[in-house]
């Protein structure tokens, strides 16, 4: 789950402008970042979306790329737009071309608690790409996370 920090606020000052930039975005580094790692976007959602992969790996690795290319994006082009992403593994219902269960609730809470610019991923994320990638990642703590029954480590 990826979403443009201050969305509202870039709006406010320049609409044509971010919309047209969040349009670059998504065909220019997101699309093919995903595509690449076999992922799939599953829907766009105004100022974010929501992305499927099959290996934890996968996500991992577009969600760093991601984040990368909009680093470097953000320096070249003087303007700054962050996304924060949130990346969980759990178990999906698929209803047509829609995806549905806890596991993305999860995530869309997880994506709310990343720095701008960051990854805040689950614990569950963590344990399956332990080793795989060569990543420094940074303990958090347990959280409540709104509407999630159990708390989750991130």
């Amino acid at each position: 789950m990826a979403d443009v920090v201050g969305y509202s606020h870039l709006i406010g000052v320049d609409e044509d402008g971010t919309l047209r930039a969040l349009k670059e975005h998504r065909v220019e580094v997101f699309a093919p970042s995903i595509a690449e790692h076999n992922g799939r976007i599953v829907k766009l959602m105004g100022d974010g979306l929501l992305a499927e992969f099959p290996s934890a790996v996968y996500a991992m690795s577009a969600a760093i790329e991601i984040q990368r290319a909009m680093a470097t994006r953000n320096s070249a082009e003087g303007g700054r737009i962050d996304y924060r992403i949130g990346v969980h593994l759990g178990d999906v219902a698929v209803d047509e071309d829609d995806i549905l269960e806890v596991a993305i609730s999860v995530a869309a809470r997880l994506e709310a608690e990343a720095a701008p610019g960051g990854i805040c991923l689950s614990d569950h994320m963590r344990a399956q790409i332990a080793g795989k990638l060569d990543l420094e990642l940074t303990d958090g703590e347990q959280a409540a996370l709104k509407n999630i029954d159990e708390p989750i480590r991130i």
